[in-house]
């Protein structure tokens, strides 16, 4: 997985105004995108962040003991079950310190067998908050920056948060570690639960009082481990912020890129779709699901463009000004944009490529050249030998990938019980007074951001439908951008603010305000986006680039989503199931 973009990099107070802007936005469009109601936990929340505020400076809670001491501190009994040590702890400089302009007590340290991680603690500045966050790809280091949607935010800025990561409990980034069972388990579930254990540990000792409010942010890997706090520890954090999730992960890794490989690999050979062809592609989906001029298809699901209308007549070549397919690519692209099927039809990933993502395929569904290899070869690869199945399978590639229901529960066998963060039942988390940003780029090529949609859908159903998600769980898609930023849409944003305001203050964000911003700083353009399954349309005949040309619109292709799935079966409840230990374990919501 590529590394995390960096986000949010304009004030707090500028987001602020443009939220008051699309709350009059959904107001004057009589849209039904009404704030979370607030319940007894939320005003406990909002209680304890006034009492905190109240006994603090413009400053912040200074430390109770130096950074010196933190080394010297014995906590290998500090969090039953969690045995950790601290390796270390040193003064860092607020002009060293990548998270913002804050001195802090960066701390280093162990968890029982080798969880490694690192502790941003502000010595000026703290408001009392925690924020963890999670890493891309398969792990196997620690990156304290790599918080998606929150890094160059205020509050992260100025030191109000705490921060911390791991490394997911091993320090290489292949799948490897997984032939190891505690090291797999680390991996797939147990790692956050234990840091933020230990973290709340050595805060509480530094500063004399403990974390008031906890959040998490996390893209892709990231997103994955989010979920997995929220369905499986559902009061670690007061607030999750999950990113273009992997929370599917075995699926992802084995079926979906393994039919994208194949599909552009088609009967072992060469590549039918290499990157120099994308960009005249992806001219033809535009024209072809009736684009605006912008070149951002707002509502990519409700596209259903056939490539087979452009294939090249008989004895015709492609070219720029008379671009067509080959019969073998449009077999590919109608692979990839159905998504992977046993032989019954039915999906084996909740989830496919949405038209309009095809700049973004470069190198990862496509390669270089036509003999060159793509990146859902390696993916497939890693999680296919060493992390599947119960002993390692050093030989398998993409190509032994069998697309059959047998085949599916016999990868999915180990992986959903120990992997996948796939329960929709989040009752759990919010009755604790938990809240959960989810976010997706609608261009995303390396997982489909259907997936997601199909996810908040499950929820919705577990719950008691829209309008009861929505209290606590909201899900924002981002057109035209690619796997956690990127791409050709805007891609910076403020979901920590955001976060916040909706644990502490009760106020549901009813939209964010994306921009484009380049290295410089300097925005060129700004849209809102709303919460699922409302999409930014242009319907005031403004600058495409302006925010305030927006206004909220019900997608009927994502409100009326239905994918079926392998891993979902319908039985007078939509219900929910994984395969784990050679059975399916179901959550049922009333349909």
């Amino acid at each position: 997985m590529p590394k995390l973009f960096r986000w949010c990099r304009w004030n707090s107070a500028t987001f602020m105004a443009t939220l008051a802007a699309a709350v009059a936005l959904v107001t004057g469009a009589g849209v039904a995108l009404a704030n979370s109601t607030t319940g007894g936990a939320q005003a406990a929340n909002s209680a304890s962040a006034n009492a905190v505020s109240a006994s603090t400076t413009t400053s912040g809670i200074a430390p109770a003991i130096s950074c010196s001491a933190v080394a010297q501190l014995d906590l290998a009994s500090a969090v039953p079950g969690v045995p950790f040590e601290i390796t270390s702890a040193t003064e860092l400089a607020a002009s060293a310190n990548t998270l913002g302009n804050w001195a802090a007590c960066d701390v280093k340290g162990v968890i029982a067998p080798q969880l490694h991680f690192e502790i941003k603690l502000p010595e000026t500045g703290w408001q009392a908050n925690y924020l963890q966050v999670g890493c891309g790809g398969l792990c196997g280091n620690v990156n304290v920056t790599s918080a998606p949607a929150s890094t160059g935010c205020v509050p992260l800025t100025t030191g109000a948060f705490a921060v911390a990561s791991s490394d997911e409990g091993h320090y290489q980034g292949g799948g490897l570690f997984s032939t190891d069972p505690t090291l797999r388990a680390d991996f797939g579930y147990k790692s956050d639960h234990e840091l933020v254990q230990a973290a709340k540990a050595v805060i509480k000792q530094y500063y004399g009082q403990a974390a008031t409010h906890s959040y998490f942010d996390g893209c892709s890997q990231g997103g994955h481990q989010a979920l997995t706090e929220a369905q499986r520890y559902p009061t670690d954090f007061d607030g999750v912020i999950a990113g273009a999730p992997a929370n599917n992960f075995t699926a992802l890794n084995t079926f979906s890129h393994a039919w994208t490989a194949q599909s552009v690999y088609l009967n072992g050979g060469p590549a039918t779709l290499t990157n120099a062809g994308l960009a005249d592609l992806h001219k033809a989906v535009l024209k072809g699901c009736g684009a605006p001029a912008d070149g951002i298809i707002a509502d990519p699901l409700s596209c259903t463009w056939d490539p087979g209308t452009i294939q090249c007549k008989t004895g015709q070549t492609s070219t720029s000004d008379a671009y067509c397919l080959t019969a073998d690519q449009v077999t590919t692209l109608r692979r990839i944009y159905a998504g992977p099927t046993d032989e019954h039809g039915q999906l084996l990933y909740p989830g496919y490529q949405l038209r309009g993502s095809e700049l973004n395929w470069a190198g990862i569904i496509t390669p270089a050249t036509a003999t060159g290899a793509s990146g859902d070869i390696s993916f497939v690869r890693e999680t296919l030998r060493y992390q599947v199945f119960d002993s390692p399978q050093p030989t398998l590639t993409y190509r032994d990938i069998k697309f059959t229901a047998a085949y599916y529960k016999k990868v999915m066998r180990l992986g959903e019980g120990m992997y996948d963060a796939t329960d929709p039942d989040l009752t759990a988390f919010k009755k604790a007074g938990g809240k959960l940003i989810l976010w997706h780029g609608l261009g995303d090529q390396h997982i489909p951001a259907v997936g997601t949609m199909a996810y908040y859908k499950a929820v919705e159903k577990v719950v008691g439908g829209e309008v009861a998600t929505k209290t606590f769980a909201r899900l924002f898609l981002l057109p035209g951008v690619a796997h956690c930023g990127g791409g050709q849409g805007p891609d910076t944003f403020d979901a920590l603010t955001a976060i916040t305001d909706w644990v502490t203050k009760g106020d549901a964000p009813p939209s964010l305000t994306t921009k484009s911003v380049d290295s410089g700083g300097n925005t060129s353009a700004s849209r809102p986006v709303y919460p699922f399954p409302y999409y930014a349309k242009n319907t005031t005949g403004g600058p495409a680039t302006d925010a305030s040309s927006y206004t909220p619109v019900r997608s009927t292709a994502e409100a009326g989503l239905k994918l079926d799935w392998l891993g979902s079966f319908r039985s007078g409840y939509e219900t929910v199931g994984n395969w784990v230990g050679g059975k399916w374990v179901v959550t049922k919501g009333k349909n």
